[in-house]
């Protein structure tokens, strides 16, 4: 009887020491961990899981598939305090590892020691689960296998019974800092074994610029935090512009400005962003107080004043029904002159050359254009700024051609589809300066470079440029093709039966013009022309009722031709 006794006792005494002498740490380290409740986009209760803070400014750790497809995320301390998931600040799929931040109100929050020397086969660990209960109670077990996978962090096995709702709970090492997260074993023996992914593998997973466009951490709703570089940030909110909405980008910015404060590019964004999606006056106030804000953080102020002159001066390119205080292109000029003379840029000379023109000081334009000019940053748009600028001040239409033709010039040759525009402004140019057949060669220029993608209107002008240049088979040829794209406009009909009238094909001019009736009967014009077709043919009785009607209609041309034949 005392023999069975002994060994009874022989048998509980193991499991009695690992509750009474559980670690006089483990109390403490307990309130690290924490139940995680996630919810799906319409606030359902979508998992629960557990987590534990490993800083004491709220950032955590837990499992990548407790977050799969969440709206949102709270977490529950073993003090029973909830707090909100803010923001995801990595993850990996794989590993079904997550790192995340919490809001919290208090100034710090129980958190875990990351182990800086990693357990090794045999070694003793202990697992610290999620409780309310005031107890020391922890699972304790040893590492029975260490590996190491190609991303060169550590993945565990371990002898230790691992319970429902111990998944995602930190694994620590005698000393109580944690080096793994808990997960459920899959194989054949999931009772006596679980695994743990390496919990400063989890810690170290972060956001890098590009990452909002990860397909695991996009399938998470919850907001994602900015790299921990201001560059990559910047590149991050700049992607995020392109697919986020209003207020996630708005959330964006606003976290850039708390981490990053010093600064002056989140205050530009978020002026930037009130300016152009809010709008309203209150917005405008919040935006001026952002602008103060990044000109006192810059360090480059002459970048600053140019971003608030071009901000201005596209506020003024919106034509606002009433202007917001001193938003004027007079002010935005001003702004980018301070901006010039703390360093003379080509491209502040560029801007001011634009508010010029904005402001028709055309002259002012094209002297500032003209500095560009002669600067690095010359380039096609820069010599045709300067020509519109010349043309709009009422100069000799040939000067307005040689800056055209040095904006040609700098264009890659042959000329490609996107600077294609230019040789059209050549050719209006050259129109205007009379030189018809050159401006023919440009328009022919303009359609291979495009590669005969045209519509209507392009026939329509290069005609006018054939017919004055005195090619009048060409001329035919694109009023035709304009008139097959768009067959209900009066004017190409009328222009045929012009055309044809000036060669001497007098029938097909009737049969043209009339075609323009068909369209339009009050086209008095059309029946002018129809009595000059008709007075060439030697119908002089019909000639003279299409006179009377096209004076009729108001044309006043027609009284000499009246004068002369129909007297």
């Amino acid at each position: 009887m005392k023999k069975n006794l002994l060994l009874f006792l022989l048998c509980i005494l193991p499991l009695q020491w690992s509750v009474a002498q559980a670690p006089k740490w483990a109390e403490r380290a307990k309130r690290a961990v924490f139940s995680v409740v996630t919810y799906d986009k319409e606030d359902n209760m979508l998992r629960t899981g557990n987590g534990f803070f490993v800083t004491e400014e709220g950032i955590a750790l837990s499992d990548f598939s407790l977050f799969e497809g969440a709206q949102r995320a709270v977490i529950i301390t073993s003090e029973g305090k909830q707090m909100n998931v803010d923001a995801i600040l990595g993850a990996n799929s794989i590993y079904d590892v997550v790192k995340f931040r919490v809001g919290i109100t208090d100034k710090k929050v129980p958190a875990l020691q990351l182990a800086g020397i990693f357990p090794a086969e045999g070694d003793p660990v202990y697992l610290l689960p999620y409780s309310t209960q005031k107890d020391k109670q922890v699972t304790s077990g040893k590492v029975k296998e260490v590996s190491i996978p190609a991303e060169g962090n550590q993945y565990y096995t371990l002898d230790l019974v691992l319970g429902e709702k111990m998944v995602s709970c930190p694994v620590t090492n005698a000393t109580g800092e944690v080096f793994g997260i808990a997960q459920k074993a899959t194989g054949a023996d999931t009772i006596s074994i679980c695994y743990a992914a390496s919990a400063s593998f989890a810690y170290a997973q972060s956001l890098g610029a590009l990452s909002h466009t990860d397909v695991n951490l996009r399938g998470i709703g919850i907001k994602k935090g900015l790299p921990e570089t201001e560059e990559e940030a910047l590149v991050a909110l700049f992607m995020a512009s392109g697919y986020a909405s209003t207020d996630e980008y708005l959330n964006l910015v606003n976290d850039f400005i708390s981490q990053f404060p010093q600064s002056a590019d989140g205050y530009m964004r978020r002026a930037t962003h009130y300016i152009y999606n809010v709008g309203d006056e209150q917005a405008l106030n919040l935006a001026t107080t952002d602008l103060d804000r990044a000109l006192q953080a810059a360090q480059k102020k002459d970048d600053v004043y140019y971003n608030i002159a071009k901000l201005i001066y596209n506020y003024q390119l919106e034509q606002p029904e009433k202007t917001y205080k001193d938003w004027t292109y007079e002010r935005a000029l001003a702004e980018v002159r301070k901006a010039f003379d703390i360093d003379p840029l080509p491209v502040y000379k560029q801007l001011e050359g634009d508010i010029c023109f904005a402001l028709q000081d055309y002259a002012g334009a094209f002297a500032a254009y003209e500095e560009v000019n002669r600067s690095n940053l010359v380039s096609p748009t820069t010599f045709f700024s300067a020509a519109k600028a010349k043309e709009m001040m009422g100069d000799d239409p040939e000067a307005v051609i040689t800056l055209l033709d040095s904006c040609v010039a700098h264009c890659p040759q042959p000329i490609l589809e996107e600077d294609a525009v230019f040789l059209l402004e050549r050719a209006q140019a050259k129109m205007n300066a009379l030189q018809y057949r050159p401006a023919l060669l440009d328009y022919d220029a303009y359609y291979n470079a495009v590669r005969g993608r045209v519509n209507d209107v392009f026939y329509y002008y290069r005609e006018q440029a054939a017919l004055q240049g005195r090619q009048f088979q060409r001329a035919l040829d694109d009023i035709v093709k304009a008139i097959e794209l768009n067959p209900t406009e009066v004017m190409y009909r009328a222009e045929y039966g012009a055309i044809n009238l000036r060669v001497g094909r007098y029938e097909e001019a009737i049969n043209g013009l009339q075609e323009a009736l068909k369209l339009d009967p009050g086209y008095g014009e059309a029946y002018r022309l129809i009595g000059v077709a008709q007075v060439q043919l030697g119908h002089t009785e019909e000639a003279c009722t299409s006179f009377s009607k096209a004076k009729e209609l108001g044309d006043e041309a027609v009284d000499a031709l009246i004068e002369k034949n129909c007297q």
